[in-house]
């Protein structure tokens, strides 16, 4: 994650190789579940709110942009 809460970065292991997934929110900061012992543990549900800027504690859609581009 990025100083600034807005860059997730997430490496996928499929079976045959690894991938790097990396995501910039552009308006906000991504919210993260506390860490215990040094993990975060997430749900699929989690992640899945995670990556879309919805709170994960109170599920509503964020700002989003109108135009891509």
């Amino acid at each position: 994650m990025g100083r600034r809460g807005d860059l997730v970065k997430l490496i996928w292991h499929d079976g045959i190789g690894l991938s790097l997934y990396a995501k910039r929110i552009e308006r906000g900061h991504f919210l993260w579940p506390s860490a215990k012992d040094g993990a975060i543990h997430l749900s699929p549900s989690q992640l899945t709110c995670l990556l879309e800027g919805v709170d994960w504690r109170n599920p509503q859609k964020t700002w989003r942009p109108e135009l891509a581009g």
